[in-house]
């Protein structure tokens, strides 16, 4: 059985209960998030919980907003079901069937599917990171790598980063200035485990003023992130960004 079905509104038409870019994740058991409209996230939630136990593939479908589900909106929503191929960990056990405690992987939210953000993902140790890729459109993504890695197409990344889990990491390297500071912003009004931010000393004194005059904390923020020894190659910054990740992770594991 899969581990999840991430529910994205990839085009709303009329009225509609929530925008293009809002997601939820479903597995057999939790929901995290949510594409608001009531009945919608009933029927979504069953459908992708059907996915979960079915073979079949990523799929869109458009549900009207009328009688058939109980809702007056008059408009349509089209949702993406996007499915996480990683199997659900099964506890380990030792002689006499006691459970063994193992590491739970860190949930990492990465932004953005250039040349940074393909190759953070690639140095990431599969077994360590719980990750989730997002960026503003599917043709972003890699054609051929990282198939276990949910890829989540986002037409509006903050309004998503609202609804990511407290605990999460994050890395911000999207292609725009303007979505990496709102990104910014909509993630120290949510709180997160951490957050990374790509770019130069000048850019992030232009950002950490900005956010200050939002009320916003930038010291919350580790940018530039890596290492600046290690250069300056979308690998060299990856190794750096994942060896600071994987330091901090133990640290919390051992806190």
């Amino acid at each position: 059985m899969t581990a999840a079905i991430y529910v994205e509104i990839t085009e709303t038409r009329g009225s509609a209960p929530r925008d293009a870019g809002t997601a939820m994740k479903v597995t057999p058991t939790r929901i995290e998030g949510t594409i608001g409209g009531g009945a919608l996230e009933y029927e979504a939630i069953a459908h992708a919980r059907r996915l979960l136990v079915s073979n079949t593939g990523d799929e869109s479908r458009t549900f009207p907003l009328g009688p058939t589900l109980g809702q007056c909106c008059g408009g349509s929503v089209t949702l993406h079901f996007t499915r996480d191929h990683r199997q659900i960990d099964q506890p380990e056990f030792h002689m006499h069937g006691r459970p063994r405690q193992t590491a739970r992987p860190v949930p990492l939210w990465v932004w953005g599917a250039g040349h940074v953000g393909r190759a953070v993902v690639a140095a990431c140790p599969p077994a360590a990171f719980d990750i989730t890729w997002i960026d503003s459109h599917a043709d972003r993504f890699p054609k051929r790598h990282h198939k276990n890695i949910p890829k989540v197409p986002a037409a509006d990344m903050p309004l998503l980063a609202m609804r990511a889990p407290e605990n999460a990491h994050h890395l911000i390297f999207t292609y725009s200035h303007d979505i990496d500071l709102a990104l910014c912003a909509a993630l120290l009004r949510r709180q997160a485990g951490s957050i990374g931010l790509i770019g130069s000393d000048t850019k992030w004194r232009r950002f950490s003023n900005r956010l200050s005059v939002m009320g916003l904390n930038p010291e919350q923020i580790t940018c530039p992130i890596g290492d600046k020894s290690l250069g300056k190659a979308p690998h060299q910054i990856a190794h750096g960004v994942v060896q600071s990740l994987l330091a901090a992770s133990h640290t919390e594991v051992h806190a």
